[in-house]
């Protein structure tokens, strides 16, 4: 049974925005195409996490304790001028919570807590995030650690493709590249995107080739869409703006909090 790219990239987010996905559904019976998209799933998920966890098997991992990521941040290794951050970076920063220029999975996994996303898709959302972009941010000479910590200073290395082109290669935002985006694509409303259109703006950023650039952006965006759509189902510009310097994030958490403090 052939599934093709598209079909198992979208299954694979499903599956990630989702982990129960149709297992509550007792009576459902997989058809070939649903279960050939979950072998695909797992050979993806599986290659993933070899992937993440090979500096282990060659044995350039050690354990990190709080005094050596301190070393670390003395170094100036992790260290961030606040003043002088891109976009991307500010955009990086939310998920800092100690503020020392270095991202743990454990910080990644307390800001997307933070931003009200579950249990399962933090850590989850922990794991790959790290794994993609620690390697990739790592400054020339520092060891990798266990908590495959992603470098701020770095973070514009971390870019992948199909994405919106709204970050240049320096991190910096690009103010007509995300004009233009919405222009394109925002048909229905000039100043917000479908559901649909969201999903036609993905399609027409794939990169031919680039499926690990295509799942990211479609679990990043799909992961922002179901915490930052309003009422109607619209992901706002001025929203969609806040995410590239990071400022939506942190008006979510306040809002989160805020609503957290009302209930009890």
């Amino acid at each position: 049974m052939y599934v093709s790219e598209n079909e198992m990239i979208e299954f694979l987010i499903a599956s990630i925005m989702n982990p129960y996905y149709q297992l509550r559904k007792k009576k459902h019976t997989h058809t070939k195409k649903e279960i050939a998209m979950r072998r695909q799933t797992l050979s993806i998920f599986l290659f993933l996490c070899v992937f993440t966890a090979l500096p282990l098997c060659l044995g350039r991992i050690k354990g990190v304790t709080s005094s050596s990521k301190k070393a670390l941040h003395v170094k100036g290794s992790g260290d961030v001028k606040t003043t002088k951050m891109t976009a991307l970076q500010m955009h990086a920063s939310f998920f800092d919570r100690n503020k020392d220029g270095i991202i743990t999975m454990k910080e990644t996994y307390q800001g997307m807590r933070a931003l009200g996303y579950s249990y399962p898709i933090s850590v989850a959302g922990a794991i790959f995030i790290n794994g993609a972009l620690s390697r990739k941010t790592r400054p020339p000479g520092t060891p990798a650690t266990m908590t495959l910590p992603i470098y701020i200073n770095n973070i514009k290395k971390g870019k992948h493709g199909s994405d919106t082109e709204a970050y240049d290669s320096k991190g910096r935002f690009v103010p007509k590249k995300f004009e233009k985006i919405l222009k394109k694509y925002a048909k229905t409303n000039p100043n917000a995107l479908t559901k649909a259109e969201l999903d036609n703006m993905l399609q027409g950023n794939k990169d031919a080739g680039d499926t690990k650039g295509q799942i990211a952006a479609q679990a990043e965006w799909n992961l922002l869409y179901s915490i930052a759509k309003d009422k109607d189902g619209l992901l706002q510009k001025d929203t969609v703006r806040g995410v590239y310097d990071g400022s939506l994030f942190f008006k979510l958490e306040q809002k989160r909090l805020s609503s957290t403090n009302k209930k009890t």
